[in-house]
């Protein structure tokens, strides 16, 4: 149910902007409301996600009003309370943190992208690989069955001169 996602999200950054308010002033390092911060995001990108995704059953649940408004506003309210934490941690540890985190995040994001194509580009170089031995082991498999096949054609056919030649010895000789 969309409204549903979109409570879970918008309920997880409140719960971290309020821890993060609660502790900012006696934390020492930014370590110490990491977590809170990582929830903050992925509540985020929930309220975001629902927001985007229109799954509702009907036509009334996916554009009505009231869920359009809600899901509007819960994304503005994720937004100001990014905001909110951003300005609490610059004053806390310095201007320039949040952009710092926000940079970091995003190179970490771009890098687990970066490595899940390359995992899909070698499972795929691997799957490619697999078929190509496989077929070349088809192909060497019925060269060798020709080989054996006409070795077995040509030692036919000299066991049959053999006897033939044979046959027409013994006929000679009566």
């Amino acid at each position: 149910m969309v409204v549903a996602e979109v409570l879970t999200g918008i309920s997880l950054v409140k719960a971290s902007v309020d821890f993060i308010k609660s502790n900012i002033s006696t934390c020492q390092d930014i370590s110490q409301i990491a977590g809170q911060i990582d929830d903050l995001f992925r509540g985020e990108k929930e309220t975001q996600q629902a927001r985007a995704k229109k799954s509702g059953s009907g036509l009334g649940d996916q554009f009505g009003v009231d869920t359009v408004a809600k899901e509007m506003i819960d994304a503005k309210l994720a937004a100001e309370h990014l905001r909110e934490v951003a300005t609490m941690v610059d004053m806390r540890f310095g201007h320039g943190t949040w952009a710092g985190i926000l940079a970091e995040r995003a190179k970490r994001i771009h890098e687990a992208k970066e490595a899940a194509a390359k995992a899909r580009k070698m499972e795929r170089l691997r799957q490619q690989e697999l078929i190509d031995n496989f077929k070349i082991g088809v192909a060497v498999f019925f060269l060798i069955a020709v080989v054996i096949g006409l070795f077995m054609f040509l030692m036919f056919s000299v066991a049959i001169a053999t006897v033939m030649f044979d046959a027409k010895e013994i006929t000679k000789t009566i």
